[in-house]
């Protein structure tokens, strides 16, 4: 069920509601205490999602607890939000999905051990804690906040915005989600909301893929209903709304209303068709046949993406005039693996020709320490905003081209998907030791835009 869900509302549509500071101070909150490196900041925005199964208090209505365990993560989300703050990424992370999870510290202060484990199990075994530490360790991707929903929260916030539309395709009749529906649209809140989230036979093939899919589309209408229903001008339904969420959700000490406030502000032009969902690309796991494990090299490829999303635009210089606009297709590029790391140059060159530039060589050069984008100092004029668009697409630091090109130790035709133009610079990229990666125009890779789930998705399915 998706009872993690609604609960980036709280974090991300209160702008400008400063007055409703009292009302945030009583949300609960909880220390990340993550015993690990982490991964490094990349100016995106990482909130953590998870709905909490937990049987305890008005909880206990829907059964006891599965053999003795304790609270899982029924929903397990990743929030991802650009670093320009114009686009949202909902990942998830199916919750039978079988991973290593890393070393932990229990509920109790025990050290857990680290083994294969289903991914839900972090959260039991040691907490939010855990499960941070096992999803950074599964994406090198920094989490910044988490937003923690049980059962009767997300009825809670469901009931505060009147309900959501939601269409089935076909009659539901679910005892265990106490669902009982007919076919077509209706609106449903309390008990008929959580019901549609959590029914995973009624609908779908019984997995918890296409149940996921049923939960981000209830996401984007939840959002679409925040955003565009009216809710943010109305203070008597905003007020509630607030009470609502504040009443329902756990959250990070780090994100105190000064925080919230401050985020808010910050994603107040997303709207529901900026928000788009993946799931993480699984497979079927060979141990078990209703479990699945992450599919590679299609996940990692996924997480890199997400990673590398980290596209800023620049703020124009008062005075100065706006800098010459090469597009990729553009750019012939000769792409130089001066690393010693075999097969580098073709890595690269794939992941420049997916940004749409023009690759039409890869080879190898001297050793060297540095990246650099080169130009051949004939093109003095045209040269520097050809490299200037591929300097542009290496995250971190941008690199300043460099006129003068290096002579390759040898080269290969690349075939690229990327038809060459027939004139203009050659750029040459010396991949160096230190190379920092190729910057992502979305954080949802091209092999994937088939799975995406969004506000024009039929959830009449």
């Amino acid at each position: 069920m998706s009872v993690g869900l609604t609960g980036v509302l709280v974090a991300g549509t209160l702008g400008g509601y400063a007055y409703y500071r009292s009302i945030l101070s009583s949300i609960d909150q909880e220390d990340i205490v993550v015993d690990a490196t982490r991964p490094p900041e990349t100016g995106a925005l990482n909130v953590l999602l998870v709905g909490s199964d937990s049987r305890e208090g008005d909880n206990k209505k829907y059964g006891a607890k599965s053999q003795g365990l304790g609270e899982r993560t029924d929903t397990i989300m990743l929030l991802h939000i650009s670093p320009n703050r114009d686009k949202a990424t909902m990942i998830s992370f199916p919750r039978d999905s079988m991973v290593m999870v890393p070393q932990c510290t229990g509920h109790n202060g025990t050290v857990i051990a680290p083994g294969v484990r289903q991914i839900n199990a972090a959260f039991n075994d040691g907490g939010i804690n855990c499960t941070i530490k096992t999803l950074e360790s599964l994406t090198n991707i920094k989490i910044n906040h988490f937003v923690k929903v049980d059962f009767t929260g997300f009825k809670g916030i469901i009931d505060a915005l009147g309900g959501i539309e939601i269409c089935l395709p076909k009659p539901v009749n679910d005892p265990k989600a106490k669902l009982v529906l007919g076919a077509g649209k209706h609106v449903v809140s309390g008990e008929q909301a959580l019901g549609y989230v959590r029914t995973r036979y009624a609908l779908g093939d019984g997995s918890d893929l296409s149940r996921i899919q049923r939960q981000q589309v209830f996401l984007t209408k939840v959002l679409a209903k925040v955003t565009d229903g009216g809710l943010l001008t109305n203070p008597v339904k905003l007020n509630g709304f607030l009470q609502s969420a504040a009443a329902a959700v756990t959250v990070d000490s780090g994100l105190s209303p000064d925080r919230m406030l401050e985020i808010a502000d910050s994603v107040k032009g997303l709207s529901a068709k900026e928000l788009k969902g993946i799931t993480v690309p699984v497979e079927a796991y060979p141990q078990d046949k209703n479990r699945v494990q992450f599919s590679e090299p299609a996940a990692r490829n996924f997480f890199e993406a997400v990673r590398n999303d980290v596209e800023v635009t620049a703020t124009p210089t008062p005075g100065k005039p706006a800098a010459r606009k090469i597009e990729h297709g553009q750019v012939r590029v000769q792409v130089l693996n001066g690393t010693g790391e075999q097969g580098k140059a073709l890595q690269v060159a794939e992941e420049l020709a997916a940004q749409g530039f023009a690759v039409i060589q890869v080879g190898n050069a001297p050793a060297t320490p540095t990246t650099a984008v080169r130009y051949a100092k004939k093109d003095a004029q045209d040269g520097p905003a050809y490299a200037d668009a591929v300097a542009a697409r290496l995250s971190k630091d941008k690199r300043t081209p460099v006129a003068g090109k290096i002579a390759p130790v040898n080269t290969d035709v690349y075939q690229s998907k990327v038809p060459a133009p027939k004139g203009g610079p050659v750029v040459q990229l010396v991949i160096g030791a230190d190379w920092p990666g190729v910057r992502v125009l979305s954080a949802i890779p091209d092999s994937l835009k088939d799975k995406v789930v969004d506000v024009n998705t039929n959830p009449c399915k």
